[in-house]
């Protein structure tokens, strides 16, 4: 599980440190993607392969599920961390979220995503406020 909210500096060849507590999940392969938000989605292999299964397994994929592999297959990349534990964020990512010298990381249960700092100032901000009615609907 994936928790915190990290602040890092993203290099001038666009590499950002994980955070040490985040890296311990993480050995291995992982896949990067666009988030719903302007965000980069961090997924360990295993994760995004729960993800690949569920899609797959309609047996005739509707237009809305096909359009939806395409947003989510065809921005996604495949990497590992390197011997300094970061990771290169891939110049589509980093333009999709706006991420320049500096980087929100946020642990998000099964994933962790990467903000820009005002993204994520203002993302935050509309997730504490709602966060009450969300709970609400929860329990119905």
């Amino acid at each position: 599980m994936f928790l915190g909210e990290y602040e890092y500096k993203v290099d001038n060849k666009g590499r950002l440190p994980l955070p040490p507590k985040l890296r311990q999940e993480l050995r291995g392969e992982l896949v990067l993607t666009k988030g719903l938000e302007k965000c980069i989605v961090v997924y360990p292999v295993e994760e995004w392969r729960k993800i690949a299964d569920t899609l797959s397994a309609r047996a005739l994929p509707s237009s809305k599920f096909r359009m939806m592999n395409r947003a989510m297959f065809g921005t996604a990349f495949s990497l590992s961390l390197d011997g300094q534990g970061r990771i290169a964020l891939p110049s589509l990512l980093r333009n999709f979220s706006e991420i320049g010298d500096t980087a929100i990381v946020v642990g998000a249960n099964n994933c962790i995503e990467i903000w820009n700092p005002i993204l994520w100032d203002s993302a935050k901000t509309e997730a504490e406020e709602q966060s009450w009615q969300i709970r609400e609907s929860l329990e119905e």
